[in-house]
């Protein structure tokens, strides 16, 4: 009787320890000006914010094999990745259009006597950091500021990080208040919630591309012929590869092989952001993103979104982003999409 007490007691240990959720630490690094993501002493992402990019971003984002997902490019080179978009940089959040701003392609590659056309988001603070077992959380502020510094919105953003398997999930909710009367956010295509890919993310192509920015630039994209892209997106619609962008989706997936590894990066709209569903700003060349408050070139023109938020007034915004470390089903997509909106 005893013999068998003792194996069960083992056998329940090692069932514990084999379903232990590992450790998720945030270690914040003043001097650099960044908090790392450690899952299980391992570097997950880390919430960056330099003088040389004109936002805070999630920069790099590795997988649970260890490869990076996102772009290197413009904090480091890498050969034979991109070095088109210089904003293009890890996870972010921002707009083209806040009353006139453009912050959505503002880079330090922007001519001076131009500056005055594109708005700068600048970290404040880290408000609260939480680590934790299968979950951490970090909450920060930021102010969406124009050229001459005056301050048209108050960030406050809540980062999570979560693991389930081998799947690495971040959510992001930010909220917006107007601190100096109302902000329009008038509808364009540049926005909202985006990830720059690594280039074997990217979608096989041929020829060039070129792509007209808000304000008329045009940059001209090499295409992804080199046998390097292995990428393809699926939306919850069913729409496949380039067919994606400009459509309304709930989510999102964007996979392919990265080192070997299977990858997929699946981005979730949630239902209570304005503008659901999204419609998907995402491009074969790596970049990929959920533009929630652009509508018009999307629509070709027959629907327009002009969004606004009243002095002293809020809104928030709320995104998943899943790095799948395999190709799930999209049953397990749409479980993980269930579960997601019913998060308030």
């Amino acid at each position: 009787m005893k013999k068998i007490f003792l194996m069960i007691v083992i056998a329940s240990v090692t069932f514990c320890v084999g379903t232990a959720q590992p450790s998720i630490k945030l270690v914040s690094n003043t001097a650099e000006k960044k908090v790392d993501v450690l899952i299980g002493g391992k570097l997950f992402t880390s919430y960056i914010y330099p003088n040389n990019i004109k936002k805070p971003v999630l920069w790099p984002v590795i997988s649970n094999g260890g490869n990076e997902i996102t772009r290197q490019f413009p904090m480091k080179e890498k050969a034979g990745e991109r070095a088109d978009h210089p904003h293009h940089v890890g996870i972010w959040l921002n707009y083209g259009d806040v009353n006139g701003l453009d912050f959505w392609n503002n880079s330090e590659a922007i001519a001076p006597e131009k500056a005055d056309e594109y708005g700068t988001i600048y970290h404040e603070s880290i408000v609260s950091e939480t680590s934790g077992k299968g979950k951490a959380t970090l909450v920060t502020t930021a102010a969406w500021k124009d050229n001459s510094g005056n301050e048209l919105l108050a960030e406050k953003s809540e980062f999570t990080f979560l693991v389930e398997g081998k799947t690495r999930i971040i959510d992001r909710t930010t909220t917006l208040k107007a601190v100096n009367g109302k902000v329009d956010i008038t509808d364009n295509k540049e926005g909202m919630f985006a990830i720059r890919v690594t280039r074997a993310l990217e979608l096989p192509s041929t020829g060039k591309v070129k792509l007209t920015d808000s304000h008329g630039n045009v940059t001209e994209v090499d295409a992804s012929d080199d046998k390097t892209a292995t990428g393809n997106y699926l939306s919850s619609e069913g729409i496949e590869g380039g067919k994606v962008w400009g459509t309304r989706a709930k989510w999102m997936e964007l996979y392919g092989v990265v080192n070997g590894e299977k990858v997929s990066i699946v981005i979730f709209d949630h239902p209570g952001n304005v503008g659901y569903p999204t419609y998907w700003h995402a491009r074969g060349y790596g970049l990929f993103a959920a533009n929630t408050l652009g509508q018009k070139i999307f629509s070709k023109g027959e629907k327009e979104l002009n969004f606004s938020i009243g002095k002293g007034e809020t809104a928030t915004f709320r995104y998943r982003l899943a790095v799948f470390s395999g190709k799930p089903t999209v049953e397990e997509i749409n479980k993980m999409a269930k579960e997601y909106e019913s998060k308030i």
